[in-house]
């Protein structure tokens, strides 16, 4: 998760304009979002944190810090003004200080442990200045100055102020005032010679000095680029030089000393870097010395030009670093030795010697496109042929010889390599063993009076003690409860009030005894045994949207009875609402819901349950499809006098107007209700059934034919097909059709428009010219 912190002038010099129009500080605020903008194509941009420091004095200067939102840096870059000034010195100690808050709570720094590589926390911190003097409160300062003390704990530990995975990088803006007519040089971006590339160099960063908008673009693809995971080294050479080869007579010799970064990269799986072996500390750790003295940022780390062999044993750990590119590793390349090595050291590690011992090598990598750091236990070629030996040759068992040989070793480790295995061996020799039990409570033997002499039968008493006389009681002897102890409380175990009634603290016995007495008498129904209503509904507000959790303690689920249905969706709050993505509603569809409960029979309950809102009947019915001719629905018996408005119903479908049967045909029930005497609607409940139906027909074909009006093209045949098969008077059907024309006219069917309005004076003079009203 690396860490941007943008630290912005905001001094009265970056009110000044360029030739673009606009001031320094808006060029600076313009900088930081291109930044954030060609950062966010990457996809480990998503674990960045963002911060946001300004030239003010702290704690006002700290506009987002570490639990600020993006937005809240947002506005705060936003709201920015220029009208202090230029004391960039407080401004950086305060930027790193804010860094290495963070560091204090999780240890990564390891003081006196050695230095983990795998233990960062990346830190890029990205200033942008005008470059002008440096001032403050006291005056001009020709160089740049960072305060010693800080009431940050844990600061003298650290010789500087930063930390060897943080990295300065500054943008100087040297845009002019005005357009300058020769032509901007092409190449790369030059160093500023402001006071602060210094101290961007010590860190392991740079600066840039900047005269165009171009030249501000690609410094800030360039910063992007450099965002890496990893810390910051100096390499020494120590040793005479390698015999020069052909290629290399006359080499530079800059590869000597090398202030550059290995790379740290992150575990592919698990998304974090990890490691094993560290790099030692300066000096040997005494257990006496109350404090520890102060590390340098970044570790000073030696290299012999001596080849070595690389070696490498199986099951015992290393770790591989990449170096960054720079002219040390140009130099390794050079020699295109892949096969051999240089070892590495850290002065003053060891007990005795100042050079001390072998903590890991550098060595090309076989395709000759990078240099690699190998971290290796300490003293490496002293412990691996031991390790090598106890795997293969004495098969884990090792004998008194070998274990000689390792303990003379373990005396020339640093303490701090063996704190883990010390830990380790305490663990696995506790494994197996009986944990002592607790001593108890003692209880001394008192009696009841002050002293045994005052009792009248001491005398006897003392007969009893002494075996002379007869045993006393079992309440009068003082050896009865002698070695008597109580038991003292075992925290990690958890009070069960619903089997030991001594677990229940005291202000707790009412509550637990009525959750006993309700559980007892079943009195009212608990979901969950051992707590009431209160409890139950006693959650808190930040809770009650935890579903997930609340699903995880429930049972599983039994296994579906047909496993080829669909799986129903999981939807919080009903587990049995439909997902309205996967369903077609329409508008056609609400107005039938609508309208589906005018069109019921008399008596008949809206739904199954007697009550509530009337069910919702599909638009495309299957009685509808073309080519069949509308039946009336079947329904199953329900009363005796829906039976019988049944029977009439299917005697007047009998015998039509026309001569022709119906086709539909209604179940009678069972033959006692046949039996039962019937009872014939009137003239006038027929008519109102009949409308009812009609109505309802009229409605299901108003939802076909809007559907197919919706439909792209010029194909209407279904739609006069549909028209035909309206049921009621004349008025009925010339209202419906022209509800049908306004349909059409809402969708700019002018085509059918034409064809309807045609139809319309169709039925007029069709009307006009015949007697009855049955058919078109």
């Amino acid at each position: 998760m690396p860490v941007l912190l943008f630290l912005i002038d905001t001094s009265a010099s970056m009110n000044q304009r360029s030739h673009l129009g606009t001031s320094y500080l808006d060029i600076a605020k313009g900088a930081v979002e291109i930044f954030l903008k060609l950062r966010s194509r990457d996809p480990a941009s998503r674990g960045d944190r963002y911060m946001l420091v300004s030239f003010e004095e702290a704690p006002a200067g700290i506009k987002a810090g570490w639990k600020d939102s993006h937005a809240t840096f947002m506005t705060e870059l936003r709201n920015l003004q220029a009208v202090g000034l230029t004391s960039i010195g407080q401004s950086l100690r305060t930027a790193f200080d804010l860094l290495n808050l963070n560091r204090l709570v999780s240890g990564i720094d390891n003081y006196g442990q050695g230095r983990n590589p795998f233990f960062l926390e990346p830190a890029i911190i990205v200033a942008i200045t005008d470059g002008s003097k440096l001032t403050s409160s006291s005056g001009v300062q020709d160089e740049l100055h960072l305060p010693l003390t800080t009431p940050l704990p844990g600061s003298e530990l650290t010789k500087e102020p930063f930390r060897w995975d943080q990295r300065l990088f500054s943008l100087v803006l040297r845009i002019p005032g005005h357009a300058s007519p020769d032509p901007e040089p092409i190449g790369g971006v030059p160093l500023d010679p402001s006071p602060i590339t210094p101290m961007c160099e010590v860190t392991g960063g740079r600066s840039y000095s900047v005269f165009s908008q171009r030249m501000l673009n690609q410094c800030l693809e360039s910063l992007v680029q450099k965002i890496q995971s990893g810390v910051v080294i100096n390499f020494e050479k120590t040793g005479p030089d390698p015999p020069p080869t052909e290629e290399m007579k006359y080499g530079p010799q800059s590869w000597h000393s090398c202030h550059k970064m290995i790379y740290v990269r992150p575990n592919p799986k698990t998304g974090v870097p990890v490691g094993h072996w560290p790099i030692p500390e300066s000096f040997w750790p005494d257990q006496n010395s109350p404090t520890l003295p102060p590390r340098a940022a970044h570790p000073q780390v030696k290299f012999s030009c001596v080849d070595s062999e690389p070696m490498v044993v199986d099951k015992v750990p290393f770790d591989k670093y990449e170096l960054e590119p720079s002219p040390l590793t140009q130099y390794i390349l050079a020699r295109k030795s892949p096969h051999t090595c240089w070892q590495v050291f850290v002065c003053n590690s060891a007990k005795y010697g100042e050079l001390g011992q072998p903590f890991g090598y550098l060595k090309a990598s076989t395709a000759l496109n990078c240099v690699n750091l190998f971290a290796m236990p300490y003293n490496y070629p002293v412990v691996l042929p031991l390790l090598d030996d106890l795997i293969t040759v004495h098969k884990f068992k090792p004998p008194a010889k070998w274990r000689q040989s390792f303990e003379n070793y373990l005396k020339t480790v640093p303490p701090y390599y063996i704190t883990a295995k010390i830990e380790a061996d305490r663990v696995c020799a506790s494994v197996g063993k009986k944990a002592a039990l607790d001593g108890g409570i003692k209880l001394r033997c008192r009696s009841s009076t002050l002293s045994l002499a005052h009792r009248k039968d001491f005398t006897q008493l003392l007969n009893s003690i002494m075996g002379d006389g007869p045993a006393l009681p079992m309440e009068a002897n003082t050896k009865e409860f002698a070695g008597f102890q109580l038991a003292a409380l075992n925290k990690e175990f958890k009070p069960q009030g619903l089997r030991n009634p001594y677990d229940i603290p005291r202000s707790h016995l009412l509550d637990q005894l009525s959750r006993m007495r309700r559980n007892l008498l079943h009195a009212s129904i608990c979901i969950l045994k051992g707590q009431d209503q209160d409890q139950l509904h006693s959650v808190p507000i930040a809770q009650m949207g935890n579903y997930q959790d609340f699903l995880k303690h429930c049972p599983s689920p039994l296994r579906e009875a047909d496993p080829d249905q669909p799986k129903r969706l999981h939807t919080f709050g009903n587990p049995f609402k439909l997902d309205k993505k996967a369903m077609m509603v329409d508008e056609a569809d609400e107005f039938v819901t609508g309208t589906q409960g005018k069109g019921k029979r008399p008596g008949e309950s809206s739904s199954p349950a007697g009550g509530g809102a009337p069910k919702r009947r599909r638009c495309m019915s299957p009685l509808l499809r073309l080519g069949r001719a509308y039946t009336p629905p079947k329904t199953p018996p329900r009363s005796k006098n829906l039976l019988q408005l049944d029977e009439v119903e299917n005697q007047e479908n009998r015998v039509q107007e026309n001569g022709q049967s119906s086709d539909s045909e209604f179940s009678l029930g069972s033959e006692g209700e046949e039996e039962a005497p019937r009872r014939y609607p009137s003239p006038c409940q027929l008519k109102k059934i009949r409308n009812q139906e009609s109505q309802e027909l009229n409605s299901e074909l108003r939802v076909l034919i809007t559907k197919e009006i919706r439909k792209p093209g010029r194909r209407y045949e279904k739609i006069f097909y549909l028209l035909k098969q309206i049921q009621g008077s004349l008025e009925t059907r010339l209202i419906f059709l022209q509800s049908i024309i306004k349909e059409a006219a809402r969708f700019k069917k002018r085509v059918l428009i034409e064809q309807l309005e045609n139809f319309l004076e169709e039925i007029h003079l069709r009307a006009n010219s015949m007697n009855h009203l049955d058919g078109f």
